[in-house]
């Protein structure tokens, strides 16, 4: 299967997605704080909707060449586990240090959407034209 490791990530970053979500539903909506419990409802919905794009990326990859998803991908793993991570770390233990990776994450996440315009930029058509 072409792209394997990025198609197992994006299965288990969906299915965190789920559980995350539900532990917040149902585990935490009485624990945390509303301004905590808004922290990990974002990081849980951030999560789900880079998940969906690494699906469309994926799927685009198959019918057609995508030079540059892995940047694409990897940016948006890597600001999920930033962004989504941080929040989740700040909503469950408090982890007031971790502050700064949070804005990093969402930088990480732009810097994905951005490089995913810029592949499509200069992805060729499969006539050759652009």
């Amino acid at each position: 299967m072409q792209d394997r490791g990025w198609w197992l990530a994006t299965a288990l970053s969906g299915a965190l997605t789920v559980m995350a979500g539900a532990f917040g539903a149902h585990a935490l909506a009485d624990e945390l704080t509303p301004r905590l419990l808004t922290a990990y409802e974002t990081g849980v919905r951030y999560q789900a909707w880079h998940g969906l794009a690494m699906l469309g990326v994926l799927a685009w990859r198959a019918t057609r060449p995508l030079p540059g998803q892995h940047w694409v991908l990897g940016l948006w793993l890597a600001g999920v586990i930033g962004f989504s991570g941080s929040l989740y770390a700040l909503a469950l233990g408090g982890v007031g240090g971790l502050g700064a990776i949070t804005p990093l994450g969402g930088l990480l996440l732009i810097a994905g959407w951005l490089a995913l315009a810029a592949t499509v930029w200069r992805a060729q058509s499969p006539s050759g034209k652009t």
